[in-house]
């Protein structure tokens, strides 16, 4: 039951007053992610936060009013001067004068009645705005505060301005805001009490009324105390309930799983390759999760080509040597398909029993693999999430390996380990992620990062070109392809559109199976399942070349003699993904390049993309700088990821508090698991005010 104390926020916007069922759909645009259909509260507004000001208090005379400033004038108004009918586009013109000049107040399509009564000649008003020069002349456009001089001290002079959406105005937006705040009470204090004395917290409602109501500059800045406070809250109430769904994983004992070693020296026998220092480290630190007697909860990160896959093979190895089974998941066919292509030769060797099961698996062959994996003749299972359906059983599974887990939210965590006898739990991601936002989508999860490249890699040369050499890319590609090697083509979209000039795959494929022929293949997300398969094998097995493509080959996929990539329009992607697209090359021993083709003009934030990418290689540093260029709602697309969004914290500016909401909630856990004591009512009010009660949820379910 949601606290009674929370009703007042939790109150439809509708019930404010002068908010009906119009302007309800305007702050749903505002206030809500496209596609929801969650309720519109009195909340969602108060969390609509200002990020800017309008200060009206520069009261200047018209010679020293400087040029684009925004300041209040004091003026007499003199005339009225109408465009003559016909005239197009001519403004409406009001003069006014003070003691040291005239100056002209600009109207575009404005109607003469409306006007007079707006500035009536002989009287004196307050008007604000951005001073101009206009042939030498001072002029205000469309100023955004007219009043006469005797009302002055009924007009707020500094207010707050909104991120804001077609057809509501700033006004009304303030008005309901300030009717929202009415309904603010009073909530108990969550945060403990060294933290606040620490960082200089003020009550959670006297931050949320001050952020509402600057009254200068510095107010809205979001590293004030009072915004840094609301950051905390919000942040706090994500590591809590990543906390609560740590301890249930954690609270269903698992069982060690220790091995004697002779299956994985059978592994690192069959190896093509020596391990490095950073894969021999991760391994150290999973193989002692899983001798544990608590489950092992544990992401890896490496980075593009880090060689995440053995690592997880040494933990199957090492799960087979105590008489358990593993399941590898994939978040697609393609990349399931691909692990166990790679793991089977391997397998093999090392005498490992391995099975690859999807949902195109059906009648007599899914069913001898399900009977193989529920009478524990199969040792590791690849696939989708089929391998997670009803009907599907194993014999004793001991080990889940998650592969891309950012395609995996904290919900699917949980149901993965269902199977089994409380399986341990690996996830591995090859898009480096910053640490905040780590501790933001994995808080529940321990950490291990694989950093550098496999031996015998070598370094990616990146160029950016613009569009208009796509003649000599052209050739360049045409002389890799003449010399044994592969080539990806990467486009944003898969047909042409009238809405967008963007290149689609279907058409580059068409323009580049013109002069290279048959060799040129295409795969892109529209393909069914098999026909992508298909394009795949044909280009690994070289019977096409040059593989026209868009970003589903972003993530995993593997083909080792491919040397150049061509990115088209790399302006319009992330850093994240040019950085995933850049490592399809470079996985063999011969040099590699990766082109990024852009159109011009390139924007400030295009412009330092395409300079990271040219700068370096080391995706843990790219994702940093992602993160500054684009903010935490961006990255890795929040929405497709797992990842959390926030509304009052930015992890770019706020980073600093995560790991203190982290030590906090583990702190609680340890403290106070059940949410019973006192500060543990707070927090459950906490939670219910982020939406994040889904985790008292759990906390009752046990």
């Amino acid at each position: 039951m949601r606290p009674s104390v929370l009703d007042p926020l939790f109150a439809g916007l509708t019930t404010l007053d002068g908010v009906g069922p119009k302007l309800a759909a305007l702050f749903r645009t505002l206030l809500l992610p496209a596609g929801s259909d969650a309720a519109l509260r009195i909340r969602d507004l108060l969390f609509h936060l200002p990020t800017g000001l309008v200060d009206r208090r520069r009261r200047e005379e018209i010679v020293d009013a400087p040029d684009g400033a925004l300041v209040t004038l004091s003026l007499r108004i003199d005339r009225h001067i109408e465009p003559e009918r016909g005239a197009g586009a001519k403004p409406y013109r009001v003069y006014g004068h003070d003691e040291t000049g005239e100056i002209a107040l600009v109207y575009f399509r404005a109607q003469p009645q409306w006007m007079e009564r707006l500035l009536p000649i002989g009287e004196t008003m307050l008007v604000s705005g951005r001073v101009e020069r206009f042939n030498g002349r001072p002029q205000m456009v469309h100023p955004d505060l007219v009043v006469a001089l005797a009302d002055a001290d009924k007009v707020p002079l500094v207010e707050p301005i909104y991120p804001m959406t077609a057809g509501l105005s700033p006004k009304i937006l303030r008005k309901s805001i300030a009717a929202s705040l009415s309904h603010l009470p009073s909530l108990g204090e969550w945060i403990e009490p060294s933290v606040l004395s620490r960082q200089s917290f003020a009550p959670f409602e006297n931050a949320l009324r001050k952020a509402h109501e600057p009254e200068d500059g510095v107010d809205v800045d979001p590293r004030a105390a009072h915004r840094r406070r609301l950051a905390y809250d919000e942040l706090l109430a994500g590591q809590l309930a990543l906390a609560v769904s740590r301890r249930r994983i954690k609270k269903a004992k698992g069982h060690p799983l220790k091995g004697d070693g002779r299956i994985t020296a059978r592994v690192l026998a069959a190896l093509p390759f020596q391990l490095t220092e950073a894969q021999n480290g991760a391994i150290a630190e999973i193989l002692a999760d899983m001798a544990e007697d608590d489950r092992m909860l544990r992401l890896l990160q490496g980075d593009v080509g880090a060689g995440k896959t053995v690592v997880a093979l040494m933990a199957m190895a090492t799960a087979a040597e105590a008489s358990a089974q593993s399941a590898l998941l994939a978040p697609t066919e393609i990349l399931a398909r691909q692990h166990y292509q790679g793991l089977a030769p391997l397998c093999e060797k090392a005498g490992l029993r391995i099975v690859l099961l999807t949902g195109r698996d059906n009648g007599k062959a899914r069913a001898a693999k399900l009977s193989a994996m529920a009478e524990g003749e199969v040792d590791i299972v690849v696939g989708t999430h089929a391998l997670f359906q009803e009907g599907v059983e194993y014999r004793d599974l001991g080990l889940v390996v998650v592969d891309e887990q950012h395609r995996f939210g904290v919900h699917q965590r949980l149901s993965l380990t269902r199977k089994g006898r409380s399986p341990d739990l690996l996830v591995m991601t090859a898009t480096p992620i910053p640490r905040t936002l780590v501790l933001a989508a994995f808080g529940d999860m321990d950490v291990s990062r694989l950093h550098g490249k496999p031996a015998g890699r070598k370094p990616i040369a990146t160029v950016a070109v613009p569009i208009e050499r796509y003649g000599e890319i052209v050739e360049r590609v045409g002389k890799a392809i003449a010399d044994g090697g592969k080539v990806y083509w990467v486009c944003p979209l898969v047909e042409e559109s009238e809405k967008s000039d963007l290149m689609a795959a279907e058409e580059r494929h068409r323009q580049l199976s013109e002069i290279f022929g048959d060799i040129v293949g295409v795969v892109h997300g529209q393909m069914p399942g098999d026909e992508k398969d298909a394009a795949m094998a044909a280009f690994k097995e070289g019977r096409t070349r040059l593989i026209v493509a868009t970003i589903v080959i972003e993530v995993g996929v593997d083909v080792p003699d491919a040397t150049i990539i061509v990115i088209e329009h790399a302006e319009r992607f992330g850093l994240a993904q040019l950085h995933q697209l850049r490592g399809r090359v470079g996985r063999g021993s011969k040099p590699s390049s990766c082109v990024l083709l852009y159109r011009s003009p390139l924007g400030e934030v295009a412009k330092a993309r395409l300079a990271v990418m040219r700068e370096t290689e080391d995706g843990f540093r790219i994702a940093e700088e992602d993160l500054k260029l684009r903010g935490e709602g961006d990255l890795l697309g929040t929405k497709q990821s797992g990842l959390p969004s926030f509304r009052l914290a930015n992890l770019d500016i706020h980073g600093d508090l995560m790991e203190i909401a982290r030590d906090d909630a583990r702190l609680v856990m340890a403290t106070d698991p059940e949410l019973e004591g006192p500060r543990g009512e707070a927090l459950r009010t906490l939670l219910y005010l982020f939406g994040r009660d889904d985790a008292l949820r759990l906390l009752r379910a046990g």
